[in-house]
């Protein structure tokens, strides 16, 4: 693996071995980084976002999954 700082870019060079399920895991996760970063959110309110698009999903989806 070679990484290269370039500018304002990070190049990063992976061997063609490397499994794509795990690659996938690792861009997913920087671009998390990249869409948060400077934000300053708390874990309480970043909790009740999620247990609310929950809600709001299943009861979306509910009947798909129960007849």
């Amino acid at each position: 693996m070679l990484i290269e700082n370039n500018n304002n870019e990070i190049i990063i060079r992976i061997p063609a071995m490397v499994d794509t399920d795990d690659l996938q895991d690792f861009i997913d996760y920087v671009r998390y980084k990249e869409l948060t970063f400077g934000i300053n959110v708390s874990q309480a309110k970043i909790d009740k976002l999620a247990s609310s698009l929950n809600k709001n999903w299943w009861k979306e989806n509910r009947k798909r999954f129960i007849e």
